[in-house]
């Protein structure tokens, strides 16, 4: 069988999961990572190429005559990353910068959704010259959400019901960006949806639920998320068939219509009413984090196999198949994190990994004298798989355990919802 090369675009837990997944594919013979961590550098060459430099990364891809690039961050497809490798002819999974934009402007977004008809929140757009009060107004009742129209590393969100504080990141909003959105708040449970899709089909892999609140009853400040289980129960068959009714065939119908169809994964933030009826938060034109880490080791399918699919447009000929198997992750985030996570602090107890569980890396390095050290505010995540959720929880408990980290801290309740 031939051995392909693939190039793993990021540095995060996510492209420590997909290394994970493509070295255990039957085609993959090569595997490289720009700039990755020091799990990538175990099951991966690592390469000192930023994600944020388009042009080093698609010389680095002709340099090693890759197969596929997997891009696992947004700001390179905003970049037109994928425009560029499909110029140079080597299959890109992830969106040309056209429909990157689905992340990159909420606006976008929404006017995207109106065409397709998906269900979403209603919105009002807001500058200079609009009048704050009566829209604030309009939305009263409830907390207010107000969006950034611009990437911003899932920081550009404010939802409260403070008028004051709305007020104010809508007026700090519109001075930085020109403009802001202010959105009518969604009532219910959140899930997201991984959509993997191409001009000539989609594939939904298993729903998830993340938790974005830095501490236990999802309390404290926003995140990029702490931890996240799959499948999540609350996307029952029945909200799963609306889904794919209301929202996943209306966008692929879009985004395969294009000139350039969609190719790669399309991340549905979904609010789902007590009814059991979705609505979109937001679309994310890349793997979750640390969603990603919880859904591929659910895929039976080789994954290479997939992703190279997508990115050539032969999706619709493969019969993916998922392991009937629940998945649970946990975060280790640095002190500080979210606001000013401290890095540099000596990581040592990982755990070598057992089939049903182990430690993906995120911040993490070497420092000169070759120990592991923390490099970013999410610094690992253990992930445990089981027969039920409450199994994968324990396994993924227990990694935590030898694990030493000074000042770090994680959530002791993820999938509390479910269990």
């Amino acid at each position: 069988m031939a051995q392909r090369t693939v190039l793993i675009v990021g540095g995060g837990g996510r492209e420590h999961a997909l290394c994970m997944a493509m070295s255990r594919s039957e085609h993959v013979g090569g595997v490289h990572c720009a700039p990755g961590n020091a799990g990538t550098s175990a099951m991966a060459t690592n390469h000192p190429v930023s994600a944020s430099n388009v042009d080093g990364l698609v010389a680095l891809a002709q340099t090693l005559a890759v197969d596929l690039v997997v891009v696992g961050p947004e700001a390179p497809l905003c970049d037109a990353l994928a425009d560029d490798l499909h110029t140079a002819g080597i299959p890109c999974f992830g969106p040309v910068k056209a429909l990157a934009e689905l992340e990159g402007s909420k606006l976008h977004a929404k006017e995207v959704m109106g065409i397709a008809g998906v269900p979403t929140a209603d919105f009002h757009v807001l500058g200079p010259h609009s009048d704050l009060d009566s829209a604030l107004d309009d939305f009263s009742g409830h907390p207010w959400v107000v969006k950034r129209d611009v990437l911003a590393g899932g920081k550009g969100v404010v939802v409260t019901s403070n008028r004051a504080e709305a007020k104010a990141f809508i007026e700090a909003s519109i001075k930085s960006d020109g403009k802001v959105l202010l959105e009518a708040f969604l009532e219910g449970e959140e899930a997201s949806m991984l959509v993997v899709m191409d001009g000539s089909g989609f594939v939904c892999l298993p729903p998830s639920q993340d938790h974005k609140r830095a501490y236990d009853g999802d309390e404290g400040p926003n995140t990029g998320g702490m931890g996240a289980y799959c499948p999540a129960p609350v996307a029952t068959p029945e909200v799963l068939e609306k889904v794919v009714r209301d929202v996943v065939k209306p966008m692929h119908t879009y985004l395969s219509s294009q000139p350039t169809p969609y190719r790669g994964v399309l991340y549905v933030g979904l609010m789902i009413t007590d009814e059991g009826n979705p609505s979109v938060v937001e679309f994310n034109v890349r793997f979750g984090d640390p969603e990603c880490q919880i859904t591929l080791p659910l895929m039976a399918t080789d994954v290479y196999e997939v992703l190279h699919a997508s990115a050539t447009d032969r999706l619709a000929e493969l019969d993916v198949m998922f392991h009937d198997l629940h998945a649970l992750t946990v975060v280790i985030a640095a002190e500080g994190y979210p606001a000013s996570p401290v890095k540099g602090r000596l990581i040592s107890g990982v755990p070598a990994p057992t089939g049903m569980a182990w430690v993906n890396h995120a911040g993490t390095g070497y420092d000169e004298g070759g120990a592991l050290i923390s490099t970013g505010g999410r610094v690992l995540t253990c992930t445990g798989l089981g027969s039920s959720l409450a199994e994968a929880a324990v396994r993924a408990y227990a990694l935590l355990e030898s694990i030493e980290l000074e000042g770090a801290h994680h959530r002791t309740d993820i999938g509390h919802r479910a269990l």
